[in-house]
């Protein structure tokens, strides 16, 4: 697992982790069963505070995403075949977030629909 922090991204670097363990999920390079490193080595290997990796962890965790078990590393787990409603209302939020931010920087909806989907066929090909 291959993880950056940018410093010119205006999202808190816990966010930045959630983001990228989602896409290397999403993208099959992460698998379910494989472990991640441990808080300490990930901190340590990104030059952070180890809470603010724990934070990343646990927001995973209750994302379904990660399996935490005290004393072990945590583990990529089994994708659920269908969203329940917490992960929906979840999207749903992020959602309401990112199309706020393209309309207040003058995307049209035409113009944001065609980024999306644009972005949506980028991943598909990865």
């Amino acid at each position: 697992m291959l993880l950056s922090i940018y410093e010119k991204d205006g999202r808190p670097i816990y966010l930045q982790i959630i983001s990228q363990v989602r896409q290397q999920v999403s993208q099959g390079i992460l698998k379910p069963g494989d472990e991640l490193p441990s808080v300490r080595e990930l901190a340590d290997s990104l030059g952070i505070n180890m809470h603010t990796v724990r934070s990343a962890y646990l927001k995973l965790r209750d994302q379904g995403i990660i399996n935490l078990r005290l004393g072990r590393r945590a583990k990529i787990a089994a994708m659920q075949p269908l969203a329940t409603a917490a992960a929906e209302d979840d999207l749903k939020a992020r959602l309401d977030e990112i199309i706020t931010d393209a309309l207040l920087m003058g995307y049209t909806p035409e113009v944001f629909l065609k980024l999306v989907n644009a972005q949506l066929e980028e991943i598909k090909q990865a």
